[in-house]
């Protein structure tokens, strides 16, 4: 099936992945949203339910609804401000694994284009060589299968649907993508798009440190 519009999020138990006294690192389900959305009907979402187990938590940064994967909060002020300056200077490493449409190659890659959002169809974002803003994507092939890539995706720059519009600009949608994808590209029960590892430095001890979470695809 596709994937709906409405928003019906899971109520499995969070997966929690690493917390000490300065951040806490998650497993985020796909169909979750990060943040509240507009309106009663989407308050529930990733932040507050962790703020039940962690009431100081605190946002960083964000995955979309459909993306499922690392996420990490704060749990201090000076570590919100710490982690949001590294995701702010790109200084943190994001790995993403994603199935596609069809047989990318070759098997190594970079997506040069800019983005930016496309306001008659907001959410969508779009391509735009004059005002967009730069985005950055390397892609490494994981394996093939019928019809479709698994590839892993490293951005370089943290762009609003960076992955998918990456994607889609190369030819290959990601599978379950509501927005970009079509046909039987969309008739999937999620997107397939997950943040598999974050790399930070500590905001305490100033060390890298790794998390990851396998994808449920």
């Amino acid at each position: 099936m596709a994937v709906s519009s409405e928003y019906t999020p899971p109520q499995d138990p969070l997966e929690y992945l690493h917390s000490d006294a300065q951040i806490v690192a998650v497993n985020k389900p796909a169909g979750l949203l990060s943040v509240p959305g507009r309106g009663a009907h989407l308050a529930d979402c990733l932040l507050t339910r962790v703020q039940i187990a962690f009431p100081e938590a605190l946002l960083v940064h964000r995955l979309d609804r459909d993306t499922s994967g690392v996420i990490l909060f704060a749990l201090t002020p000076h570590a919100q401000r710490n982690l949001s300056m590294q995701f702010e200077q790109r200084s943190t490493r994001k790995v993403y694994v994603a199935r596609i449409t069809g047989r990318l190659e070759p098997r190594t890659g970079t997506v040069d284009l800019p983005l930016i959002v496309d306001w008659p169809n907001r959410p969508r974002q779009m391509v735009c060589h004059h005002t967009g803003k730069a985005s950055l994507t390397d892609w490494n092939v994981v394996k093939y299968g019928a019809d479709e890539t698994r590839v892993r995706l490293t951005p370089k720059t943290g762009r609003t649907h960076q992955l998918r519009l990456h994607m889609l600009a190369l030819g290959h949608p990601i599978l379950g993508d509501p927005l970009y994808a079509t046909g039987d590209a969309r008739e999937h029960d999620r997107m397939m798009l997950h943040s598999q590892e974050l790399r930070v430095k500590h905001p305490e001890t100033s060390q890298s440190i790794k998390f990851r979470a396998k994808p449920d695809f």
